[in-house]
């Protein structure tokens, strides 16, 4: 059985069951089989049209906006081991299938009731709204900045992360 750490991981496991998008759920359990390496585990493994296949890490990160026009006010920041540890994933799975790529997927829990969507797709689980956006992993490490030396972290501008970020159904075309 996979162990689901999150509320954000559990909405996503959740639209991929219900738009029939082939996947496994990483098992968190066993992060420390790789306690030794060093390398972060991802959270699902998806094979949107059944040959092809997406490492995929979500990040859960609440959105308070009133609008999600233009993709405003939406934090992206993740750790830098985050994406060491992904790109060390895709590598792995490379080996034995050169077209295997990895996403960086937001999932924004919108905690307004009528915030405006602008006509993106919305999930609703659990008794919360949702809209999930991906960035190719390699765009992302390539058009980074440091948010934070002490905590590690970076993040896209708004630029960059505005071009970049597609609706996950985007992905899975």
């Amino acid at each position: 059985m996979v162990s689901i750490v999150n509320h954000y991981e559990a909405a996503f496991g959740q639209w991929l069951a219900e738009n029939r998008v082939q996947h496994i759920g990483v098992d968190q359990t066993r992060r420390r089989w790789f306690a030794r390496d060093r390398l972060k585990s991802f959270d699902f493994v998806l094979y949107p049209d059944g040959r092809r296949l997406l490492l995929a890490e979500i990040k859960g990160r609440g959105f308070s906006g009133p609008v999600l026009r233009n993709l405003s006010g939406l934090q992206n920041w993740v750790t830098r081991e985050d994406i060491r540890g992904l790109l060390q994933w895709q590598q792995v799975f490379q080996r034995q299938d050169p077209a295997a790529d990895a996403i960086l997927v937001f999932a924004y829990d919108l905690r307004q009731i009528d915030v405006e969507t602008d006509g993106a797709e919305t999930f609703e689980y659990d008794h919360r709204r949702y809209a999930f956006y991906g960035v190719r992993l390699e765009d992302y490490a390539r058009n980074m900045t440091c948010r934070s030396p002490r905590w590690q972290t970076v993040m896209l501008p708004v630029e960059p992360f505005r071009k970049l970020a597609k609706p996950i159904r985007q992905w899975l075309e």
